[in-house]
């Protein structure tokens, strides 16, 4: 799972897809508490219907793409759409039921230890990460729990909760990581569309094995689902998706925590759920650590970018 870890520079528009992305995710938590539906459900919905959305532009004009993950060394890159799909898969079903099992806020910070793993999976691909940037990750995540108001229960079952959202941070650095590869060669629609599908393909099978009900929602719900795949989905997943091209995965690791607080205002604004006292000191820290490790990781020394898979030279035509 090694990649090149250096980009060209950042641009404008890079910075304009991260600010969008960021705002994005930050509506997914308050939607999902929201939509009166199991939340694998949910994560199966926003899936699917992202593919729905995404599949037939793709394969209309990424044809020759598609098929050259199909041979050669292609398949490898194709390998990693896959798993990180089946890594997304794993981080909903087990970040998701953590919130169920243990406090929302305790799941939420637990599940903000993803730029630790992400850390850990750079240095495995024998990146040596600047120590500014361990430092802003360490910032980071003490002040992503502040801010969430992290609330560890002794309960057997809130131990399980916390256990779960530890492994749903790991599975999203994990995508994150095979995003990152497959990124360096196949384009945005490309690896979404795959991406989302194997997902949605195997939270379909946990559903399903599990009896989690699929049908029967209110009209609200059904818009909470609607507004995850406009949102948190297309316009926040997807946004970070096409970053990683230009801004590494432990930068975005870092950049996600930022849902935690913008996540807290939409609650505060929509639900009424005031924050905690700890909220601003927290979010100061998680602001703090987030412009360490962008600055951190901008020192890093880059050299050209990996040649991208044939696209179609006329989209529509075989």
């Amino acid at each position: 799972m090694s990649s090149d870890p250096h980009r060209p520079s950042l641009d404008p528009l890079t910075v304009g897809v991260v600010v969008v992305a960021v705002a994005a995710v930050s509506s997914s938590a308050p939607l999902v508490a929201f939509a009166a539906a199991p939340a694998l459900a949910i994560a199966f919905w926003r899936n699917l219907l992202s593919v729905a959305v995404l599949g037939p532009f793709s394969l209309a004009r990424r044809r020759a793409e598609f098929r050259a993950l199909t041979v050669g060394a292609g398949r490898r890159e194709g390998l990693y759409c896959v798993l990180s799909g089946v890594a997304l898969a794993a981080h909903f079903a087990t970040w998701m039921p953590s919130a169920q099992l243990t406090s929302v806020a305790a799941a939420t910070a637990l599940g903000a230890t993803q730029p630790v793993w992400q850390g850990l999976i750079a240095r495995w691909q024998g990146r040596r990460l600047p120590a500014a940037v361990w430092a802003g990750i360490a910032v980071a995540v003490v002040g992503a729990a502040l801010a969430t108001g992290a609330d560890f229960g002794a309960s057997g079952r809130a131990f399980a909760g916390d256990l779960l959202a530890v492994t749903g941070g790991m599975f999203a650095a994990v995508y994150t990581a095979f995003g990152e590869r497959a990124r360096a060669t196949i384009s945005t629609t490309t690896y979404t569309t795959i991406c989302y599908g194997v997902c949605a393909a195997i939270l379909l099978l946990v559903c399903l094995l599990g009896g989690v009900r699929l049908h029967g929602y209110d009209g609200g719900t059904w818009l909470a689902i609607l507004g995850l795949v406009a949102g948190a989905q297309l316009l926040g997943h997807s946004m970070f998706n096409y970053a990683l091209r230009r801004v590494s995965a432990t930068t975005i690791s870092v950049l996600i925590l930022l849902e935690a607080p913008g996540a807290a205002l939409i609650a505060w604004v929509w639900l009424g759920q005031l924050p905690r006292p700890l909220a601003l000191p927290g979010l100061a820290l998680l602001l703090a650590g987030v412009v360490v490790v962008v600055l951190g990781g901008a020192r890093t020394p880059r050299r050209p970018a990996p040649v991208p898979l044939p696209a179609d030279p006329a989209p529509l035509a075989d």
